[in-house]
């Protein structure tokens, strides 16, 4: 994505271009401007609309959508590269950045928003390995988590216990969540007594899993059967939740150049120069990942022990931390029975408690 620009449309004067991020280069003409709300006059049904690039345009393209605050009329435009188009983001979500943006418009917490938002929208996709890295790796993102696997929360309390608890100042709730509504892991209900309310419905972790790849038939007979001895011997008491539950995999994972020599490792074997060489020489890296039994190193060369992986999966635990919170009187009987409503319809759908995804 190249830019972000919110205009405002004058009834006397047609439209104005208010802020753009990034800020350096000069607004598009009125003339863009003008063919963008004409398109949305013509297609009034559809809150977002595409525009084919005008000559001056060609190599970009033009999405809209249209919001409507205090009897006045905003189009929230996204600039994109023909050649590097993302995956096109939902009308809905768009929308709510679209709202958050606007009624942020005359503070001063409009410049900080319009870039959060333009990260937000660039890097939509769905989250495979290396963006589920980002996602761990940004601390709110993490904190959220961790309390929305509490069970049910308003949006006012999450907003508070951000601010209050964990002393993140300035939050902008619509656009944190958008990571976790567009990979459906949350669902925004509005629940009677409460409001706008959280609900966690499928949870996301890693874990070791064995690599489905070793190119056995290259191995060396001796180094294969130390392999496979090591193999039986470690896996036979493996506690996978103990290490979910001190960060030892995701502290792994979330380091780039271990999840890069990872992902190589799972193609093919390397010398151990070649993986010294994605781990920026860090030596003594190196020796953790073979103590710790994700690599294993053989005759100079070195194989992938424990793959890791991120899962998806369906928070049954979190019955029981709804039933404690019900009878503290932490949580309505609306927002209590409305969580274990959508949990136990994942397991309807699935029919087993065994419900999960390996990313």
């Amino acid at each position: 994505m190249e830019r972000l620009i919110i205009v405002h449309w004058n009834k006397s004067t047609g439209p104005e271009p208010i802020i753009q991020y990034p800020p350096e280069k000069f607004f598009p003409s009125k003339d863009l401007f003008l063919k963008i709300w004409a398109q949305h006059e013509l297609t009034k049904d559809n809150s977002m609309i595409e525009l084919d690039s005008p000559l001056k345009y060609e190599d970009s393209k033009f999405i809209s959508t249209i919001q409507e605050y205090e009897n006045e009329s905003y189009f929230l435009v996204l600039i994109y590269n023909k050649t590097k188009m993302i995956d096109i983001i939902s009308p809905d979500i768009l929308a709510t950045i679209g709202k958050n943006l606007i009624e942020l418009m005359n503070t001063n917490k409009i410049t900080r928003a319009i870039s959060e938002a333009f990260n937000t929208i660039k890097n939509y996709a769905k989250m495979e390995s290396e963006n589920l890295i980002n996602f761990f790796h940004d601390k709110i993102n993490y904190t959220i988590l961790q309390i929305l696997r509490n069970g049910v929360i308003s949006k006012l309390e999450l907003n508070n216990i951000l601010r209050q608890e964990y002393g993140f100042s300035t939050v902008n709730i619509d656009l944190l969540m958008i990571s976790f509504i567009r990979e459906n892991l949350i669902l925004k209900k509005l629940v009677p007594g409460s409001k706008e309310c959280y609900f966690l419905i499928k949870d996301l972790s890693c874990a070791r899993v064995p690599p489905k790849l070793l190119h056995i038939e290259i191995i060396e007979e001796k180094v294969l059967k130390k392999y496979k001895k090591e193999f039986v011997k470690f896996y036979s008491n493996y506690d996978c939740s103990r290490e979910i539950e001190d960060k030892a995999i995701i502290n792994f994972l979330i380091d780039r150049d271990v999840y890069h020599l990872i992902k190589e490792l799972r193609r093919n074997y390397l010398s151990v120069n070649e993986c010294l060489n994605y781990l920026i020489t860090k030596e003594e890296l190196f020796d953790e990942l073979i103590e710790k039994k994700i690599l294993f190193e053989a005759k100079g060369k070195v194989y992938l022990f424990s793959d890791i992986r991120f899962i998806k999966f369906t928070p049954f635990y979190i019955l029981n931390n709804l039933t404690n919170r019900y009878q503290n009187q932490e949580i309505s009987l609306n927002q209590y029975l409305m969580h274990i409503e959508l949990i136990i319809s994942q397991f309807q759908k699935n029919l087993s408690y065994l419900d999960y995804t390996i990313i």
